[in-house]
């Protein structure tokens, strides 16, 4: 019995010792463990981004959400793609988001997202294009819940903004990501010659889906106006935060500048985004505003 209480004693576990904080580590319903150091992550099974086979395409309903720096629920893939983006120094990089990345590469790394992972190493235009594609292969257009007149008849930045309070949490929330993702490129202009025009530009047509051609190349005109208001807001609200500036103080893009740079950058660019941006182009510089033509056709009935 004696030597029966020795053994005991002896497999008592003592007092832990030699204690530090290695990290926190929280979990998120969405984003599961955070802040797991990198030599225990391959131990924890990873959810895959999206309920179906894949991340593009599908309605954010079935794909896993996280909240980002800004309170914006969204698809954990596209934080992924926005953060590795942000990693390769993709704000500094010229053109970004008008260059179009490598077809073959695109296509690999789009299988890699569908298991949550964004490879090492990719070029920052793929990923800036598997952004665009994104919110253009949605089965509905983040802005096709507003009301078409009411957008039609928007002519100023007060217009806009009490516009889009009409749209969904989830539609809202993405919106205010990719308007925040713009002026992010934005406040970077000197180095990647974006300006909120540009960007405004390659994006519009990614934001709604219409069946008549002609319907939605007007609205996407309006959509860029709507995108670029909102980034310039965004922005003088970020100037005026920080230094205290006046929030009326807002700078245009000159056209003539915008011009050159899409001479400079067309060689680049995919056949279909050069088409796409060509006729919002030629459109918003040949028909009036929207205003007139549904006075026009008032006057017609």
């Amino acid at each position: 019995m004696a030597d029966q209480g020795n053994n005991q004693q002896a497999m008592d576990i003592g007092p832990p010792t030699n204690i530090c904080h290695v990290a926190h580590v929280t979990y998120d319903r969405f984003d599961g463990f955070l802040g797991l150091p990198s030599e225990f992550e391959p131990d924890v099974p990873k959810k895959a981004p999206s309920a179906s086979a894949t991340v593009f395409g599908v309605s954010t309903e079935s794909m896993q959400l996280s909240y980002d720096s800004r309170g914006n629920c969204v698809p954990i893939i596209l934080s992924l793609l926005q953060s590795r983006l942000y990693d390769q120094g993709g704000l500094k990089v010229e053109g970004i988001f008008r260059i179009t990345g490598d077809n073959s590469e695109e296509e690999f790394v789009r299988e890699e997202l569908n298991k949550g992972v964004v490879p090492e190493g990719i070029d920052v235009h793929c990923l800036s294009g598997l952004i665009k594609a994104w919110f253009r292969e949605l089965p509905r257009g983040i802005l096709d819940s507003l009301p078409y007149e009411q957008v039609m008849q928007c002519e100023s930045e007060e217009d806009f903004v009490k516009v889009v309070r009409l749209l969904p949490q989830a539609e809202a929330s993405l919106l205010n990501w990719v308007v925040n993702l713009m002026a992010d490129i934005v406040e970077n202009e000197d180095v990647n010659k974006m300006t909120t025009r540009n960007l405004a530009l390659v994006f519009a047509p990614n934001m709604s889906k219409m069946a008549d051609p002609l319907t939605a190349l007007m609205y996407a005109v309006q959509v860029m106006h709507l995108l670029k208001n909102l980034t310039d807001k965004t922005l003088r609200e970020r100037k005026n935060a920080s230094s205290q500036i006046d929030p009326c103080d807002d700078s245009e893009a000159k056209v003539g500048d915008v011009e050159e740079y899409n001479q400079e950058e067309e060689e680049h660019k995919g056949v279909d985004d050069v088409n796409k941006e060509e006729e919002i182009i030629k459109v918003e510089d040949e028909v009036k505003p929207s205003n007139d033509l549904k006075f026009e056709k008032k006057q017609e009935t």
